[in-house]
């Protein structure tokens, strides 16, 4: 498998997923309870954007303080906090998959 796909997965959960819009109404169940159950590891790609957030936010800091250059900090400041809406909207599907009533 290529790199760039690994990479992708690695931060991107789509692919754990199914479309459950498609198929009759036995296969949308069936896709329904796929991805409740694959819904356990939407907590690990939350670290991950955690991680990331903060590893963003702390080389940021280190270029606006240490090095003295605001300007060149926005380059690090910017992925950081476009990774929070990218946590809310896991945790959003984490909660909704959890929370939601199980579909007949």
């Amino acid at each position: 498998m290529p790199f760039s796909t690994l990479l992708y997965r690695y931060f991107f959960f789509g692919w754990l997923f199914r479309d459950v819009n498609r198929g009759n109404v036995l296969e949308r169940a069936a896709a329904w309870r796929h991805n409740r159950e694959q819904a356990r590891w939407l907590p690990t790609y939350m670290r991950r954007w955690l991680w990331v957030t903060l590893g963003f936010y702390a080389l940021g800091q280190c270029f606006e303080s240490l090095l003295q250059l605001p300007g060149a900090s926005v380059i690090f400041y910017l992925p950081g906090a476009m990774a929070v809406p990218v946590n809310a909207v896991i945790c959003a599907a984490w909660v909704g998959l959890r929370v939601m009533p199980t579909q007949a």
